[in-house]
């Protein structure tokens, strides 16, 4: 694109001109570290010209010619550190272009629909957003994807809009985002970017737990600097982005434009559902050692069943008959399960590779794999609890059985005794996920399979998980968690009861076939009141035997 294409955008004159101020502020830095040296010169120059000379002259000329050099040097040092400094990269699934041929030449007919610049690879992020990503910095290069400074950058896919999404919908979403290649390729936004980039980066490696080393000083220095330059040009930064987002917008008004209203619709819904089926689907596997290897194909089913609940989802399912997005990539299948193995790396903190206590797991094993042995530990933990606080067994057989967890919950009123229970529980439970967490790499790690690139691909060492799903669970939710799951325990022992799952909230109970969705109220009422009634005629309208000993993990 010409500097006269650009600038004939209301957006892109704003772009630029904020990247200009950015672009100014590292000019002044540099004005600053040159003072000395430009001040040295003009005494020099008048002692060479017999203007300036004398004792008091003399002393100044050498000791601002000694400032001058130190603070070129200093400065040099600065500088070489802020550009060798790596910037922050999103974890993503590569995938070449053999992997998605059709997904690319959809892209690139879309770039050629903007006339902008095509991206120069995709990539997809187990998240509902799709961005252009700058990876031409030298310390992101990996084996087979080095790339030139001045490429234009690449573009993230949300791997959840691949499955949800029909192939027009997926077009007329990716057009702002892949317009925004065109200011990409602008020098001066270009140039801002690198530099805010490098800024940032600096920061965060003199924040960061660097080793003791006689670098360590200089970091720390650069760090300072780095800081001070970023206040001075955050502001234009920012408004810099959102006129290169507006420039974009209004680029890609003339492509695609009436169904893109009809697709943001669609964007909303696939984060509802992402959402759902990873804090109450996936969150339960990725706790007992497992991880979902379907988490994409998982959305559409999740958001199939909030079509038929809500009301106003309906119609969409009537969209499933339109080819899928996902059947641009040669390898859905592949490419899911890195998907799916990155999502739990990102949001729980797994190992990078499978083993044995970290393994992949179907939809239609999840049940018996995930939702049974999750319930059957938990209802062995609780007991174990018990026994350690020393709580009698209840009457009748013995072993561990729902009676006794009831007859002491319910022994004082108000739920005093689920205190001292939810307190122990929790610390029982800190223990075991201390003594179980995962001890996988947490650097690049391959998929392992042709398709799917490397699923940590570009991924520095950052703590993990980095978006950790849910705040830590209190004592009472804990301690709730384990009365439902000896319930459950219970009536699949006693009455033919099955684990099973649902889409949209996650492990159920299913009895004759149907879910049973009305247990946690009269668990709530035993935990937080200490009423253990309502749970009575719950187990009594279903015929469940509390005081019969269920089996353990």
């Amino acid at each position: 694109m010409s500097g006269t294409a650009i600038g004939e955008s209301v957006g892109a004159r704003g772009a630029r001109s904020k990247a200009l101020a950015v672009l100014r502020v590292r000019g002044w830095a540099t004005a600053v570290a040159l003072l000395p040296a430009a001040a040295a010169v003009i005494l020099l120059a008048g002692g060479a010209m017999g203007r300036m000379n004398g004792g008091g002259w003399d002393a100044a000329r050498w000791t601002l010619t000694v400032c001058a050099v130190v603070v070129l040097l200093a400065a040099a040092a600065v500088a070489a550190v802020i550009a060798r400094a790596t910037p922050a990269l999103s974890p993503t699934v590569e995938l070449p272009e053999r992997s998605a041929p059709d997904l690319y030449r959809l892209v690139h007919d879309l770039a050629d629909r903007l006339d902008v610049p095509a991206p120069s690879a995709l990539a997809l992020t187990p998240d509902c957003d799709s961005w252009l990503e700058d990876r031409t910095h030298p310390a992101h290069a990996i084996a087979r994807t080095r790339r030139r400074s001045g490429e234009a950058p690449v573009l993230v896919i949300g791997s959840p809009f691949l499955w949800w999404m029909r192939v027009a919908e997926l077009r007329a979403v990716l057009g702002p985002v892949v317009a925004g290649t065109g200011l990409a390729a602008d020098p001066d936004i270009a140039a801002a970017r690198r530099f805010v980039r490098g800024l940032d980066a600096a920061v965060a490696d003199a924040a960061g737990p660097g080793k003791q080393s006689i670098g360590r000083p200089l970091s720390l220095l650069t760090g300072r600097i780095a800081r001070v330059l970023l206040r001075g040009c955050q502001l234009h930064a920012a408004e810099m982005e959102r006129w290169v987002a507006a420039a974009a917008s209004e680029r890609a008004q003339a492509v695609d434009y009436g169904l893109r209203i009809v697709a943001q619709e669609q964007v909303g819904l696939a984060y509802a559902g992402w959402d759902r089926l990873l804090t109450r689907v996936a969150l339960p596997a990725w706790r007992m050692g497992r991880w979902p290897s379907r988490l994409d194909a998982g959305v559409v089913s999740a958001l199939t069943e909030l079509s038929r609940r809500d009301r106003l989802a309906e119609g969409f399912t009537s969209r499933l008959g339109e080819r899928p997005a996902c059947d641009l990539l040669e390898e859905p299948g592949v490419v899911d399960e890195a998907a799916s193995l990155l999502a739990a790396r990102l949001f729980h903190g797994g190992p990078a590779e499978g083993g044995p206590d970290w393994s992949p797991v179907d939809w239609q094993r999840y049940p018996d794999e995930v939702v049974d042995r999750k319930w059957r530990s938990e209802a062995s933990r609780i007991h174990q609890v018990l026994d350690e606080l020393g709580v009698p067994a209840a009457t009748g057989p013995e072993g561990p059985t729902l009676a006794r967890l009831m007859e002491h919950l319910s022994q004082r009123p108000g739920g005093a005794a689920s205190e001292d229970l939810a307190a122990a529980l929790t610390a029982r439970t800190a223990r075991e996920e201390a003594g179980s967490e995962p001890t996988g790499a947490a650097g690049p790690a391959p998929a392992g399979r042709d398709g799917a690139g490397e699923v940590l691909a570009l991924w520095g060492g950052d703590p993990l998980p980095l978006f950790p799903l849910q705040p830590p669970r209190t004592g009472r939710e804990l301690l709730a968690d384990h009365v439902v799951a000896m319930v459950c325990c219970t009536a699949i022992d006693t009455v033919g009861a099955a684990p099973g799952l649902d889409w949209l909230d996650g492990p159920a109970l299913l009895i004759d076939g149907e879910r049973r969705a009305d247990l946690m109220a009269p668990v709530l009422s035993l935990v937080e009141d200490g009423d253990a009634q309502p749970l009575r005629i719950w187990l009594g309208s279903l015929g469940v035997r509390p005081e019969k000993p269920v089996r353990l993990v």
